[in-house]
């Protein structure tokens, strides 16, 4: 049975980065990503915010009502909420009591499939809980308590706290195990120099879509929110015929909850050492500027805002005034406008890509001596042969090899 929940989207007026209609819609997304109902949707205002409720006392009396009424059995708020704060409300409306953050980690706790992605959303969830522990068990503190006593609460409390701290301590151990694990294959594939292509954008943008659309990887794709949490890498090759591989990665949204930025810091390293990165950006939206403030400040938290980019103006045929186009191509340089699921101008993104990374590679004509097969072994390897022939005079070879190796062959 899908739980009943009333949404709280919280007013800060002046502080709110986001329309509130737009921050409205998600939060419905995020319930249906649940598996929820939303029964209702209130505007709380917060201005200034209450310590102990973070919204006014009316807006909590009409919460109140309105969960009788709608019969829902959760309240969710849009806003974070320190540990006192979800308590008194808890109290006060009397059904459970969440915020986005916590809606968004269950989430991710629901999609996560590889051993990576589930250690990255549990280290994210704990370390969410250990500041709220103490909130947590507040009441049981006191049972028993006094002078020179510390009371069950208290023991339960504390137990909990090192648990929750040496299962954090464990997890980051095992990821950066996994860290070095993706070292090592970066450094590997840096050795051949195969490029590395990231897809970054919004959630539900259309990554993985496009990632089916250009490798045939078969990505998992629905239409909805964080559809895809695990990092998926295929290698293709370009209509000139060179070797690269795209990699998909976790949507972002705004305001992502600091710790999932953290947690998943393992995964985004592939966007850090990525040679070009593909943004796409859902254009359909009409808030698909704002999409591209919040993409740019998760970038920007990790390193990668000032990488090459291609910003993939994706999910046109769903335009209906294409001067939205126009205006795109007008406000931002290396655009190009596709559809992922209609296959429409991947031919012309492909083609850009071929331009991004023609710097970094070098054609080569040359006749090799009959003892350099070590250097047609490296064009194979690194490169793109597109002529090997064996005559009296050596060998003649025509390829493309990565520019750093050109020399080696001019030799």
């Amino acid at each position: 049975m899908k739980e009943r929940v009333l949404l709280g989207i919280v007013d800060f007026k002046e502080r709110n980065p986001w329309p509130l209609h737009q921050t409205g819609y998600e939060m419905e997304e995020l319930v249906k990503a649940c598996n929820g109902q939303v029964a209702g949707k209130v505007m709380c205002p917060a201005h200034p915010p209450e310590a102990s409720t973070l919204i006014h006392k009316g807006k909590v009396q009409e919460l109140a009502g309105l969960v009788t009424a709608l019969e829902a059995n959760m309240v969710i708020f849009s806003s974070e909420l320190k540990g006192r704060q979800q308590r008194e409300l808890e109290e006060a409306l009397g059904v459970r009591v969440l915020d986005r953050t916590q809606l968004i980690l269950d989430i991710f706790a629901r999609r996560a499939t590889s051993l990576e992605g589930k250690l990255q959303v549990e280290l994210a969830q704990l370390e969410y809980r250990l500041p709220r522990l103490s909130g947590n068990y507040e009441g049981l503190s006191r049972q028993g308590g006094g002078i020179g006593t510390s009371g069950p609460g208290e023991t339960k409390l504390e137990t909990d706290r090192r648990r929750i701290e040496q299962r954090v301590d464990k997890i980051k151990k095992e990821l950066v195990e996994v860290t070095r694990s993706r070292q090592v294959k970066r450094k590997k594939r840096q050795g051949r120099y195969v490029p590395l292509i990231s897809l970054v954008g919004y959630t539900n943008a259309g990554k993985s879509t496009l990632l089916n659309t250009i490798t045939d990887a078969e990505a998992v794709t629905k239409d909805g929110l964080f559809t895809t949490l695990d990092s998926l890498a295929r290698q293709c090759n370009l209509p000139n015929r060179q070797k690269v591989v795209f990699s998909d990665t976790v949507g972002f949204m705004h305001d992502l909850p600091h710790n999932l930025i953290e947690a998943f810091k393992a995964t985004l390293e592939e966007v850090q050492s990525a040679d070009l990165l593909l943004h796409v950006l859902d254009v359909s939206n009409p808030e698909y500027l704002n999409f591209k403030i919040s993409v740019d400040s998760v970038l920007e938290q990790i390193g990668a805002l000032n990488k090459p980019t291609i910003l993939v103006l994706n999910k046109i045929d769903l335009v209906a005034d294409k001067g939205l186009i126009v205006d795109a191509h007008r406000k931002f340089e290396n655009t190009v406008e596709i559809s992922a699921s209609a296959k429409f101008n991947i031919g012309a993104l492909l083609s850009l890509v071929e331009d991004f990374l023609a710097e970094q590679v070098a054609e080569i004509n040359v006749v090799l001596p009959m003892a350099r097969m070590d250097l047609v072994r490296l064009a194979h390897t690194e490169g793109d042969v597109i002529l090997e022939e064996y005559g009296a005079d050596g060998i003649h070879l025509h390829a493309r090899v990565p520019a750093h190796r050109a020399e080696l062959f001019q030799q």
